[in-house]
């Protein structure tokens, strides 16, 4: 099985491709069918966390769950805030989207 690298490949879509950074940018890319993967980091609150799922589950969008938390994951993507949900809208040069189907892979 092939492993990919979180940190790598965020850092990549972040640099090569197109991503929105934040929970109201995230929502309206989902509720728009713009976002081809979410991003949550693993402090993200909850009721962000469950309304993002349900807009996602709805759009057939898939969310990864980042191990870090959102300073972990300002840092991945080279910002100097914190970061709790992002959205991908373009992933560029990245496998970022291989990320979720790993994920759902290693819960079944």
């Amino acid at each position: 099985m092939v492993e990919i690298d979180a940190n790598k490949e965020i850092r990549r879509a972040v640099d090569t491709g197109s991503v929105k950074f934040g929970f109201k940018q995230s929502e309206k890319n989902v509720l728009k069918g713009n976002a081809e993967l979410i991003i949550l980091s693993s402090n993200v609150q909850k009721r962000i966390k469950e309304k993002i799922q349900h807009y996602c589950a709805s759009a057939k969008i898939p969310i990864f769950n980042f191990s870090g938390n959102s300073v972990e994951l300002g840092s991945v993507c080279g910002k100097p805030f914190v970061i709790s949900c992002l959205c991908i809208e373009k992933s560029g040069k990245s496998k970022a989207l291989g990320l979720a189907k790993i994920q759902s892979s290693e819960n079944k």
